[in-house]
Protein backbone atom coordinates (compact mmCIF):
# COMPACT_ATOMS: atom_id res chain seq x y z
CA UNK A 1 0.00 0.00 0.00
CA UNK A 2 1.43 3.35 -0.98
CA UNK A 3 1.64 6.04 1.65
CA UNK A 4 -0.74 8.25 -0.33
CA UNK A 5 -3.54 5.70 0.17
CA UNK A 6 -3.30 6.29 3.92
CA UNK A 7 -4.35 9.93 3.37
CA UNK A 8 -8.11 9.86 2.91
CA UNK A 9 -10.87 12.45 2.72
CA UNK A 10 -14.51 11.38 3.08
CA UNK A 11 -17.47 13.78 2.76
CA UNK A 12 -19.72 13.83 5.81
CA UNK A 13 -23.11 12.23 5.18
CA UNK A 14 -24.95 13.78 8.14
CA UNK A 15 -26.86 17.01 8.55
CA UNK A 16 -23.74 18.98 9.42
CA UNK A 17 -21.63 19.96 6.38
CA UNK A 18 -18.02 18.91 6.54
CA UNK A 19 -15.61 16.08 5.81
CA UNK A 20 -13.64 13.39 7.58
CA UNK A 21 -9.87 13.15 7.30
CA UNK A 22 -7.59 10.25 8.17
CA UNK A 23 -3.83 10.09 7.81
CA UNK A 24 -0.85 8.36 9.47
CA UNK A 25 -0.11 9.63 12.95
CA UNK A 26 2.96 11.81 13.09
CA UNK A 27 3.42 14.46 15.77
CA UNK A 28 4.55 17.21 13.41
CA UNK A 29 1.91 16.30 10.84
CA UNK A 30 -0.86 16.54 13.45
CA UNK A 31 0.51 19.91 14.55
CA UNK A 32 0.46 21.24 11.00
CA UNK A 33 -3.05 19.83 10.50
CA UNK A 34 -4.36 21.61 13.60
CA UNK A 35 -2.74 24.86 12.48
CA UNK A 36 -4.42 24.57 9.08
CA UNK A 37 -7.78 23.40 10.46
CA UNK A 38 -8.25 24.90 13.96
CA UNK A 39 -11.93 23.86 14.01
CA UNK A 40 -11.12 20.21 13.37
CA UNK A 41 -12.17 17.75 16.07
CA UNK A 42 -10.93 14.22 16.68
CA UNK A 43 -13.68 11.58 16.53
CA UNK A 44 -12.37 8.80 18.75
CA UNK A 45 -15.16 6.37 17.97
CA UNK A 46 -14.38 6.59 14.25
CA UNK A 47 -10.62 7.18 14.60
CA UNK A 48 -10.55 10.12 12.22
CA UNK A 49 -10.79 13.91 12.17
CA UNK A 50 -13.92 15.89 11.38
CA UNK A 51 -13.52 19.24 9.64
CA UNK A 52 -16.72 21.32 9.47
CA UNK A 53 -17.68 23.53 6.52
CA UNK A 54 -19.09 23.30 3.02
CA UNK A 55 -15.59 23.62 1.50
CA UNK A 56 -13.98 21.07 3.83
CA UNK A 57 -13.43 18.43 1.13
CA UNK A 58 -11.69 20.83 -1.22
CA UNK A 59 -9.54 22.33 1.52
CA UNK A 60 -8.55 18.91 2.88
CA UNK A 61 -7.68 17.58 -0.59
CA UNK A 62 -5.44 20.60 -1.19
CA UNK A 63 -3.74 20.25 2.20
CA UNK A 64 -3.10 16.52 1.79
CA UNK A 65 -1.71 17.00 -1.71
CA UNK A 66 0.66 19.62 -0.39
CA UNK A 67 1.82 17.36 2.43
CA UNK A 68 2.44 14.44 0.10
CA UNK A 69 4.38 16.61 -2.32
CA UNK A 70 6.58 17.78 0.53
CA UNK A 71 7.73 14.22 1.27
CA UNK A 72 11.01 12.95 -0.13
CA UNK A 73 9.90 11.12 -3.29
CA UNK A 74 12.97 8.89 -3.19
CA UNK A 75 12.70 7.96 0.49
CA UNK A 76 10.59 4.83 -0.09
CA UNK A 77 12.92 3.62 -2.83
CA UNK A 78 15.88 4.09 -0.50
CA UNK A 79 14.04 2.18 2.20
CA UNK A 80 13.28 -0.69 -0.16
CA UNK A 81 16.95 -0.90 -1.10
CA UNK A 82 17.94 -0.91 2.58
CA UNK A 83 15.43 -3.70 3.29
CA UNK A 84 16.67 -5.76 0.32
CA UNK A 85 20.29 -5.35 1.43
CA UNK A 86 19.69 -6.01 5.14
CA UNK A 87 16.18 -7.49 5.60
CA UNK A 88 14.43 -8.19 8.87
CA UNK A 89 13.22 -11.77 9.13
CA UNK A 90 10.47 -12.30 11.66
CA UNK A 91 7.08 -14.02 11.91
CA UNK A 92 5.71 -10.64 12.99
CA UNK A 93 6.79 -8.79 9.83
CA UNK A 94 5.65 -9.05 6.21
CA UNK A 95 6.92 -6.98 3.29
CA UNK A 96 4.58 -6.21 0.40
CA UNK A 97 3.78 -2.74 -0.92
CA UNK A 98 4.74 -1.59 2.56
CA UNK A 99 6.01 -3.18 5.77
CA UNK A 100 3.26 -4.85 7.78
CA UNK A 101 3.66 -5.55 11.49
CA UNK A 102 1.24 -7.95 13.17
CA UNK A 103 1.83 -8.89 16.83
CA UNK A 104 -0.21 -9.93 19.86
CA UNK A 105 -1.43 -6.86 21.69
CA UNK A 106 1.32 -5.20 23.71
CA UNK A 107 1.30 -1.70 25.15
CA UNK A 108 5.06 -1.60 24.54
CA UNK A 109 4.57 -2.37 20.85
CA UNK A 110 1.87 0.29 20.54
CA UNK A 111 4.10 2.95 22.11
CA UNK A 112 7.02 2.03 19.88
CA UNK A 113 4.95 1.96 16.69
CA UNK A 114 3.47 5.37 17.47
CA UNK A 115 7.00 6.73 17.72
CA UNK A 116 7.99 5.45 14.26
CA UNK A 117 7.44 8.18 11.66
CA UNK A 118 4.55 7.51 9.26
CA UNK A 119 3.59 4.21 10.86
CA UNK A 120 -0.19 3.90 11.06
CA UNK A 121 -2.73 1.44 12.41
CA UNK A 122 -4.83 -0.28 9.75
CA UNK A 123 -7.91 -1.10 11.84
CA UNK A 124 -9.62 -2.99 9.02
CA UNK A 125 -6.81 -5.56 8.80
CA UNK A 126 -5.59 -5.11 12.38
CA UNK A 127 -1.97 -4.52 11.44
CA UNK A 128 0.53 -1.71 11.67
CA UNK A 129 1.65 -0.40 8.29
CA UNK A 130 5.05 1.18 7.93
CA UNK A 131 6.21 2.79 4.66
CA UNK A 132 9.66 1.76 3.50
CA UNK A 133 10.86 5.29 4.14
CA UNK A 134 10.72 4.45 7.87
CA UNK A 135 12.55 1.12 7.59
CA UNK A 136 15.74 2.27 9.32
CA UNK A 137 13.82 3.44 12.38
CA UNK A 138 11.75 0.24 12.42
CA UNK A 139 14.89 -1.88 12.21
CA UNK A 140 16.47 0.08 15.07
CA UNK A 141 13.47 -0.57 17.33
CA UNK A 142 12.75 -4.10 16.12
CA UNK A 143 14.49 -6.01 18.98
CA UNK A 144 12.16 -4.25 21.47
CA UNK A 145 9.10 -4.96 19.31
CA UNK A 146 9.91 -8.64 18.83
CA UNK A 147 10.70 -9.17 22.50
CA UNK A 148 7.42 -7.56 23.58
CA UNK A 149 5.48 -9.57 20.97
CA UNK A 150 6.93 -12.88 22.13
CA UNK A 151 6.24 -11.97 25.74
CA UNK A 152 2.57 -11.45 24.87
CA UNK A 153 1.99 -14.60 22.84
CA UNK A 154 -0.95 -16.58 24.29
CA UNK A 155 1.30 -19.49 25.27
CA UNK A 156 3.80 -17.21 27.03
CA UNK A 157 1.00 -15.43 28.89
CA UNK A 158 -0.52 -18.78 29.88
CA UNK A 159 2.83 -19.94 31.32
CA UNK A 160 3.14 -16.75 33.34
CA UNK A 161 -0.37 -17.17 34.73
CA UNK A 162 0.39 -20.76 35.75
CA UNK A 163 3.65 -19.71 37.37
CA UNK A 164 1.86 -16.94 39.21
CA UNK A 165 -0.78 -19.34 40.49
CA UNK A 166 1.90 -21.73 41.74
CA UNK A 167 3.61 -19.03 43.79
CA UNK A 168 2.56 -18.14 47.33
CA UNK A 169 0.34 -15.09 47.65
CA UNK A 170 2.53 -12.04 47.35
CA UNK A 171 2.81 -8.52 46.07
CA UNK A 172 0.56 -9.01 43.04
CA UNK A 173 -2.29 -10.25 45.24
CA UNK A 174 -1.90 -7.26 47.54
CA UNK A 175 -2.01 -4.91 44.56
CA UNK A 176 -5.20 -6.49 43.24
CA UNK A 177 -6.79 -6.35 46.69
CA UNK A 178 -5.96 -2.66 46.93
CA UNK A 179 -7.30 -2.01 43.44
CA UNK A 180 -10.63 -3.59 44.35
CA UNK A 181 -11.05 -0.98 47.08
CA UNK A 182 -11.42 1.68 44.38
CA UNK A 183 -9.69 4.35 46.44
CA UNK A 184 -6.78 6.64 45.67
CA UNK A 185 -4.81 9.05 47.91
CA UNK A 186 -4.75 12.68 46.71
CA UNK A 187 -3.40 15.85 48.35
CA UNK A 188 -6.11 17.46 50.44
CA UNK A 189 -5.09 20.89 49.21
CA UNK A 190 -4.92 19.91 45.54
CA UNK A 191 -7.97 17.78 44.79
CA UNK A 192 -8.67 16.30 41.34
CA UNK A 193 -11.83 17.30 39.43
CA UNK A 194 -14.77 15.00 40.01
CA UNK A 195 -16.75 13.22 37.29
CA UNK A 196 -14.18 13.63 34.53
CA UNK A 197 -11.38 11.30 33.35
CA UNK A 198 -8.08 11.86 35.15
CA UNK A 199 -4.76 10.02 34.83
CA UNK A 200 -3.04 8.22 37.70
CA UNK A 201 0.22 6.23 37.71
CA UNK A 202 -1.38 3.39 39.68
CA UNK A 203 -4.67 2.71 37.86
CA UNK A 204 -4.40 4.62 34.57
CA UNK A 205 -7.29 6.85 33.46
CA UNK A 206 -10.12 6.81 36.01
CA UNK A 207 -13.01 9.02 37.14
CA UNK A 208 -13.09 10.27 40.73
CA UNK A 209 -16.60 10.34 42.16
CA UNK A 210 -16.21 11.62 45.72
CA UNK A 211 -13.70 12.63 48.37
CA UNK A 212 -13.65 10.45 51.47
CA UNK A 213 -11.84 10.32 54.81
CA UNK A 214 -8.18 11.07 55.43
CA UNK A 215 -5.37 8.59 54.74
CA UNK A 216 -3.95 7.02 57.93
CA UNK A 217 -2.48 3.61 57.12
CA UNK A 218 1.28 3.87 56.49
CA UNK A 219 1.21 0.50 54.69
CA UNK A 220 -0.45 2.06 51.62
CA UNK A 221 2.84 3.75 50.70
CA UNK A 222 3.70 0.40 49.08
CA UNK A 223 1.06 1.01 46.40
CA UNK A 224 1.29 4.79 45.98
CA UNK A 225 4.88 6.07 45.55
CA UNK A 226 3.66 9.66 45.17
CA UNK A 227 2.84 9.81 48.89
CA UNK A 228 5.36 12.13 50.52
CA UNK A 229 5.87 13.28 54.06
CA UNK A 230 3.07 13.10 56.61
CA UNK A 231 -0.05 11.25 55.50
CA UNK A 232 -2.26 13.78 57.27
CA UNK A 233 -2.09 15.94 54.14
CA UNK A 234 -3.81 13.28 52.00
CA UNK A 235 -7.41 12.13 51.63
CA UNK A 236 -8.99 9.18 49.85
CA UNK A 237 -10.74 9.82 46.54
CA UNK A 238 -13.18 7.13 45.40
CA UNK A 239 -12.88 6.19 41.73
CA UNK A 240 -14.51 4.16 38.99
CA UNK A 241 -13.64 3.24 35.44
CA UNK A 242 -14.76 5.87 32.89
CA UNK A 243 -17.45 5.16 30.35
CA UNK A 244 -16.40 5.07 26.74
CA UNK A 245 -18.39 8.18 25.81
CA UNK A 246 -16.79 10.06 28.71
CA UNK A 247 -13.38 9.28 27.29
CA UNK A 248 -14.43 10.38 23.80
CA UNK A 249 -15.77 13.69 25.12
CA UNK A 250 -12.68 14.51 27.19
CA UNK A 251 -10.35 17.10 25.73
CA UNK A 252 -6.74 15.90 26.06
CA UNK A 253 -4.22 17.98 27.94
CA UNK A 254 -1.53 19.77 25.90
CA UNK A 255 1.44 17.54 25.15
CA UNK A 256 3.84 17.30 28.07
CA UNK A 257 1.53 18.96 30.57
CA UNK A 258 1.40 17.25 33.95
CA UNK A 259 4.63 15.25 33.65
CA UNK A 260 6.09 16.96 36.72
CA UNK A 261 3.00 15.98 38.73
CA UNK A 262 3.38 12.24 38.33
CA UNK A 263 5.72 11.88 41.32
CA UNK A 264 4.33 14.68 43.47
CA UNK A 265 0.59 15.22 43.15
CA UNK A 266 -0.18 11.73 41.84
CA UNK A 267 -2.81 12.76 39.27
CA UNK A 268 -2.94 14.87 36.11
CA UNK A 269 -5.19 15.60 33.15
CA UNK A 270 -4.78 12.80 30.59
CA UNK A 271 -2.91 13.13 27.32
CA UNK A 272 -4.28 12.13 23.93
CA UNK A 273 -2.35 8.83 24.01
CA UNK A 274 -3.61 8.00 27.50
CA UNK A 275 -7.22 8.64 26.49
CA UNK A 276 -6.83 6.56 23.34
CA UNK A 277 -5.34 3.67 25.31
CA UNK A 278 -8.19 3.71 27.84
CA UNK A 279 -10.75 3.89 25.00
CA UNK A 280 -9.09 0.93 23.30
CA UNK A 281 -9.29 -1.13 26.48
CA UNK A 282 -12.93 -0.18 27.04
CA UNK A 283 -13.80 -1.17 23.46
CA UNK A 284 -12.12 -4.54 24.02
CA UNK A 285 -14.22 -5.09 27.15
CA UNK A 286 -17.40 -4.18 25.27
CA UNK A 287 -16.55 -6.58 22.43
CA UNK A 288 -15.83 -9.37 24.91
CA UNK A 289 -19.13 -8.76 26.68
CA UNK A 290 -21.04 -8.81 23.39
CA UNK A 291 -19.32 -12.05 22.42
CA UNK A 292 -20.27 -13.68 25.71
CA UNK A 293 -23.86 -12.49 25.39
CA UNK A 294 -24.07 -13.73 21.80
CA UNK A 295 -22.61 -17.09 22.84
CA UNK A 296 -25.09 -17.44 25.66
CA UNK A 297 -28.00 -16.55 23.36
CA UNK A 298 -26.83 -19.14 20.84
CA UNK A 299 -26.76 -21.82 23.49
CA UNK A 300 -30.28 -20.95 24.60
CA UNK A 301 -31.52 -20.98 20.99
CA UNK A 302 -29.99 -24.38 20.40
Amino acid sequence: MELSSAFQVTPADGDRPGAFASFPYDRDLVRRFKESFPRARWRGAEERWFVPGTTAVRRLDAWMSQELEALDRHADAKGRDAFAFDPLTSPYLAAQDDLQVRTPYSRTVVEIMRAIPWAWWDSANRIWRVPFRSYEELRRRWPEIEEAARRNEPEARRRRREEQKSRPSGASDRVQAERRRRRYPVPGDDLPPLERPVSTPAWGVVVFEEIDEGVRDEAVREFYPHLQGNLSGYVWARWRMPWLQEVYRTKPAPEGEGLELRESRGWWLPSRDELQERARRLREIERAQRSREAGGKTQVDL
